[in-house]
């Protein structure tokens, strides 16, 4: 069965969606050219139906891995099994794993919700709007049970990346991730991970969480003849996950870091009461460079 795709636009830039695929962004392009402002999607990528294929999806209650089964809740122990065939530990939360509803859409603009009882209650608000190049999505959870928990919110952008690629982003330290892919401990940011002016992406595998960041970010594509300018609200982390050789990278705009709720003090992580919410705010926009 076909994937339902919902198209928005505006003068310069077009953006299709998945709301079945998890809210999935399936591709954002520039309108004169067809050039993808986000990983490209292929026929093969969106029949696949895994978010993980597709350009950005969000990620809720929770933002990348988490350790040890579970973790502590006011309330008690809050269980958690492995959610892929391909990762021993639970990943990215369980919004991209359901299909979301649509509430409303227009020509440049979208609204998904997604009432979620795994793995525990929950809902979900994706507001997503296209305005002369700004792509802007606001993610806000709904804590919807009985008793108090940790919540976590992120978007995941895939982003093009070849040799003239570069990232501009100030942070002032970087939680390293262990062999278990855990963020294990906190070190000031070392000149090799200094992105204070544009900087060509590393060679080698970088999959780390950032702290200390302002919420603003450069991504330059100089052989498209364009940046994007990423402003995030409700957040002071962010992942760069660069794999090796591959033709994209990933800037995670995230609330927390990776397994914050088995690190001292919960880093960026909410304790939401029952109704409360936590919301997360990203725009990605599109420029032009001058010549």
């Amino acid at each position: 069965m076909a994937t339902t795709l919902l198209t928005l636009g505006d003068d310069l830039t077009q953006l299709t969606l998945a709301p079945e695929l998890g809210a999935s962004l399936v591709n954002w392009s520039r309108r004169s050219d067809g050039r993808p402002l986000l990983r490209h999607s292929d026929d093969l990528a969106l029949a696949a139906g895994n978010p993980r294929r597709l350009a950005c999806y969000p990620l809720l209650p929770w933002s990348n891995r988490i350790g040890g089964g579970g973790f502590d809740t006011p309330a008690g122990w809050q269980a958690l099994e492995a959610n892929t065939e391909h990762e021993a530990l639970p990943i990215h939360g369980s919004a991209w794993q359901q299909p979301w509803q649509v509430v409303n859409v227009t020509s440049d603009s979208a609204r998904l919700q997604l009432h979620s009882q795994h793995p525990f209650p929950y809902h979900a608000d994706l507001q997503v709007r296209l305005d002369a190049g700004r792509l802007q999505l606001s993610l806000q959870a709904t804590h919807a049970g009985s008793q108090p928990t940790w919540y976590g919110l992120g978007l995941h952008p895939y982003l093009p990346r070849n040799a003239h690629t570069q990232l501009q982003v100030q942070a002032s330290g970087v939680w390293l991730s262990d062999e278990n892919k855990l963020s294990s401990r906190w070190i000031e940011l070392p000149e090799v991970w200094n992105f204070d002016t544009p900087t060509a992406l590393p060679a080698q595998v970088v999959d780390h969480a950032f702290s200390g960041w302002p919420g603003h970010a450069r991504i330059i594509q100089h052989d498209g003849d364009y940046q994007l300018l990423c402003e995030a609200q409700g957040t002071e982390v962010f992942l760069l996950f660069c794999p090796q050789d591959q033709p994209f990278f990933c800037f995670e705009p995230v609330s927390h870091p990776v397994n914050a709720h088995h690190l001292p003090g919960r880093p960026g992580l909410h304790l939401l009461q029952p109704g409360q919410t936590c919301q997360l705010t990203v725009t990605l926009h599109y420029q032009a460079l001058a010549n």
